[in-house]
């Protein structure tokens, strides 16, 4: 049977700041992000299973880019583990929703975490082909798995 890729669109808004950066980036802003999600697969042939000619319900994959991206991170406040924050995110009501991670929050790292909180909860015979993240309408970067073996 032949491979298929099925691309998945998701958006969501999200708040950064660029530790030590030397631009405008220092500073805390937001960007209207859109993250591409391409799978890579065979279509189901077992003509008992409800997936049948599938090879992801969009369904699932939405669900596991939800659970793991957008919903931690839609409207939240997203910076370095390295920058003192502590005031910033605990600011009344405007600090609620905040993501500490481990590296500076640009668009390529980030692009390599979603690679992995995606590629963890994939079935075994999905693999996560590419991801591309828009952080403006013209700016954009992609992980390909093909260049991460």
């Amino acid at each position: 049977m032949a491979k298929i890729r099925l691309t998945k669109e998701f958006r969501f808004e999200m708040a950064h700041a660029l530790w030590n950066y030397d631009g405008l980036c220092k500073n805390l802003h937001g960007h209207s992000y859109i993250l591409n999600v391409t799978v890579i697969g065979e279509p189901i042939e077992d003509e008992d299973n409800p997936k049948l000619g599938m090879v992801m319900d969009f369904g699932d994959l939405k669900s596991i880019v939800n659970d793991e991206i957008v919903d931690r991170l839609d409207h939240a406040v997203v910076v370095s583990k390295k920058a003192p924050s502590e005031q910033l995110l605990a600011l009344p009501q405007m600090g609620e929703r905040h993501e500490v991670v481990d590296y500076q929050p640009t668009c390529e790292n980030m692009l390599v975490d979603f690679a992995e909180r995606i590629k963890k909860r994939l079935p075994e015979n999905i693999q996560l082909f590419s991801l591309k993240l828009n952080e403006t309408a013209t700016s954009y970067a992609e992980w390909y798995a093909s260049d991460n073996c």
